[in-house]
């Protein structure tokens, strides 16, 4: 404790301004690491649906659906084929 109450008063804004810093920091790391691993997708909601869903869609949605479905299994094999790379390459 001898430390601490050497440091005189105001000591600890410095403190809490690291640890915020450091806070936004993470937060930027994660929100860049989520853009470059195709976390923004707003259309994985229509993933959750198959084939025996169209009678209970509109014939637009269910096209979608079957178009994301598609882009994501391409999107699957991408990065199975990039991680396969990674492998062979250690």
């Amino acid at each position: 404790m001898g430390f601490f109450e050497s440091l005189g008063d105001g000591w600890t804004i410095y403190l809490w301004l690291i640890i915020g810093g450091m806070i936004i920091i993470a937060a930027i790391y994660g929100i860049r690491w989520a853009s470059k691993n195709e976390q923004f997708d707003e259309d994985i909601k229509y993933l959750v649906f198959n084939e025996g869903d169209q009678d209970k869609m509109t014939p637009e949605e269910y096209a979608k659906s079957r178009e994301v479905l598609v882009a994501q299994e391409k999107s699957r094999e991408r990065h199975l084929k990039l991680e396969e790379e990674r492998k062979k390459k250690k």
